[in-house]
């Protein structure tokens, strides 16, 4: 039908970061994800699952996100990788760049970097990217 859009199903809760709680680390999780309070860190769905992080608006994500469904009502600083889904809601503020399959915004959502359309043509886009590291025996020609 035309105008007919599909919603990110609001998905059982399974953890919660509530409002007064500071995580420090890595979050790795699957299911659904409620963030309230503060994550310093990475957060990172299970590879091929369909997850859904929620960031009310009083949730604050300091690093990167790589969830194929979330909902953002509050802060990220960082960049984001929603495989499947992003919905920003009014009081979301995203400073780093969103890669996305399928957005909605609503008026007054900020994002302070790029919109960057195709998240599927990442490689391996739920695994956290590391730099090349060279092994101690290999050698640099001259």
């Amino acid at each position: 039908m035309l105008g007919k859009r599909k919603k990110i199903k609001p998905a059982r809760i399974d953890s919660l970061i509530g409002q007064q709680t500071l995580l420090s680390g890595n979050l790795h999780f699957s299911g659904g994800l409620h963030i309230d309070g503060t994550v310093k860190g990475n957060v990172v769905a299970e590879e091929g699952s369909a997850s859904v992080l929620t960031i009310s608006e009083h949730g604050t994500i300091e690093g990167e996100v790589r969830v194929p469904n979330i909902i953002v009502n509050g802060t990220v600083n960082g960049d984001v990788y929603a495989l499947e889904h992003i919905e920003l809601a009014a009081n979301a503020r995203i400073t780093g760049n969103v890669y996305y399959r399928l957005i909605e915004m609503a008026m007054g959502a900020e994002v302070n970097g790029s919109l960057v359309h195709g998240a599927q043509e990442q490689e391996s886009p739920l695994k956290l990217s590391h730099a090349t590291v060279l092994e101690p025996s290999m050698e640099v020609a001259e």
